[in-house]
């Protein structure tokens, strides 16, 4: 099935442009969400009318998203789950999860705004990535841990590994 994109769509095209896609993939996603439109003359002939407003409001959407992004800019979650002593989670971190993290912290996000590719189930720190419009996207530190004082001593271990890391290069250059 072939569509007019109404927005970029990561990984399959951009504003206006003309798309083969499976038929479930439209019917489900792309035309119920109003993402494309169905590739015919008269939705061609609607598109090249009102692309000066689509391309208004999706750069309206964007700055907001920057705006936002700008804001997020070094966001750490901690998340407190049960864990055994090797460190794996009774159950896992969703996207769920980390989007509740997220809007306690103030923002507002929706589920399918955050980029997992499957459930954390460790305890430790992840780079999670968030995407707020198609061109914008900010990544968040998630740390897993037991406690909240587990995860304040988890970060100052890192703190001081990464000062130390940074530190030790120079080191090494001297004496090479």
């Amino acid at each position: 099935m072939e569509v007019i994109l109404l927005e970029r769509i990561e990984k399959l095209g951009q504003m206006g442009d003309i798309v083969k896609v499976k038929p479930g993939f439209a019917r489900n996603y792309l035309l119920p969400q109003a993402k494309a439109l169905r590739s015919n003359k008269e939705n061609l002939a609607l598109f090249e009318s009102r692309k000066a407003q689509l391309e208004a409001a999706n750069l309206k959407r964007k700055e907001e998203a920057e705006q936002i992004s700008a804001k997020m800019e070094g966001l750490n979650l901690v998340i407190v789950r049960q864990a055994a002593e090797t460190g794996q989670l009774y159950g896992s971190v969703t996207g769920r999860d980390i989007r509740d993290a997220i809007r306690e912290a103030g923002y507002t996000i929706e589920r399918r705004q955050v980029v997992l590719d499957q459930p954390l189930k460790e305890i430790g720190s992840y780079n999670i990535r968030i995407v707020l419009h198609p061109d914008v996207s900010r990544m968040v530190s998630v740390m897993v841990a037991r406690s909240a004082e587990e995860a304040e001593r988890s970060a100052k271990a890192a703190a001081k590994a990464s000062a130390e890391a940074v530190a030790e290069p120079e080191a090494v250059a001297v004496e090479a």
